[in-house]
């Protein structure tokens, strides 16, 4: 059986141009500021992961399955029904239960609009995250 290729890839495609793209102006403008925010944690220039994933920072990984690959460190993605953040490491803080309207996946954390979060919360989880994960993999 061959291998399964990986969609997510790191890619040369615009992160500006990707996000001018997203149709909701209040949502387009939130993920400007995520950019910003996602930036200052990592100390990472965003990337584009695949069609629809702003990434920062790069880590390799590699399952007892023998499955391996690259992912970013932290990132996001404006999907239609929310703001989709990859920073996951940071769920177990106890800033979670300060943060305002979110939910929770086993691997993502979804906001409707930064209006709805305390922003100076997200922005510690964005850090928590990028630093707990830049400890574990490098960056």
């Amino acid at each position: 059986m061959a291998k399964a290729e990986m969609k997510t890839k790191a890619n040369n495609a615009s992160v500006t141009k990707f996000l001018n793209g997203v149709a909701d102006e209040q949502k387009r403008k939130d993920c400007f500021e995520i950019v910003q925010m996602m930036e200052k944690a990592s100390k990472a220039k965003p990337k584009m992961w695949g069609p629809s994933i702003v990434g920062f920072g790069e880590y390799h990984y590699k399952y007892e399955s023998g499955r391996e690959g690259d992912m970013p460190i932290i990132g996001f993605s404006p999907r239609k029904q929310n703001i989709t953040l990859y920073v996951s490491q940071s769920f177990d803080s106890p800033l979670m239960k300060k943060l305002g309207k979110h939910q929770t996946s086993k691997a993502c954390l979804y906001i409707k609009k930064l209006a709805d979060v305390d922003k100076s919360v997200l922005q510690k989880l964005i850090n928590e995250a990028a630093k707990a994960d830049l400890s574990r993999y490098g960056g």
